[in-house]
Formats: structure tokens, C-alpha cells, sequence
């Protein structure tokens, strides 16, 4: 994992190829299938670099993500069974609602962030301001 993040921690595009290369000198025998599914995808994994800073830290930065997911699990699991999926994306929404109540943290720079959104992103994000 510490070499991985050499790559996608990367200040730019070529030096994380760099770093991918060594990665498959150090690796490659190890872990084939790895490195292979890595220089498959290259073109799509590296359109990371594009991006600033505050927004490769929100990309890459999971916990969010995993917690939310977390309280899903926590709720769903201990039901038997759905009478039907509307049964069970009722659940999730009344879920999303009220693990929602609790996000009163604002991201670290999140400002920045979403200046750096608004201009990758013209015209797609509804930002009243």
C-alpha cells in the first residue's frame, strides 16, 4: 500500500507514471494482476491529476463515505427480508435522513474546493451563492 499511494499521491501526472513503473519493477512478479488492471486503466485512473489539490484530497478521502454506508448496513441488516424494493428504498431514504441531521461538520477547505468544482465543472454544479 505505501508504494501504491506513491502513484495516486502523486503532485502530477508524470512523476505518478513514474512511480506506477517502479511500482511494477518492485511488484509486478508479486502482484501481475494488480499492476496489469492499473496499466489497463491508465487513461481513465489518470484524469485524477487534472484536478487541484483540495479536490484529488476529496476524491481519494473515503471516510464520508464508508460512515454514511456504515448506518446503512446498520439498519438494513437487521431486517429478514423487503416486501418489495420500495419497501427497502423507503428504509434507505428515511435512513440518508436522519444520518443527514447529523453532518454538521463542513469539509476541511470545502470553499476552495468548491471554487476549484464550479470551474472544472462549468455550468454543471447549482451553486447559489
Amino acid at each position: 500500500m505505501k508504494d501504491l499511494k506513491k502513484v495516486y499521491r502523486a503532485v502530477n501526472k508524470s512523476e505518478a507514471e513514474t512511480e506506477l513503473k517502479n511500482l511494477e519493477e518492485q511488484w509486478g512478479k508479486k502482484y501481475p494482476i494488480v499492476i496489469r488492471t492499473w496499466n489497463e486503466n491508465w487513461e481513465e485512473l489518470s484524469n485524477y491529476f487534472k484536478y487541484d489539490e483540495p479536490i484529488k484530497k476529496l476524491i481519494y478521502t473515503t471516510n464520508a463515505v464508508e460512515g454514511f454506508h456504515r448506518q446503512i448496513r446498520k439498519v438494513t441488516k437487521t431486517k429478514g427480508a423487503f416486501t418489495s424494493d420500495m419497501a427497502l428504498l423507503k428504509l434507505i431514504y428515511l435512513t440518508t435522513e436522519n444520518i443527514a441531521k447529523k453532518w454538521t461538520r463542513p469539509l476541511q477547505n470545502w470553499a476552495l474546493t468548491l471554487q476549484q468544482l464550479c470551474i472544472q465543472f462549468e455550468g454543471r454544479l447549482n451553486i447559489k451563492l
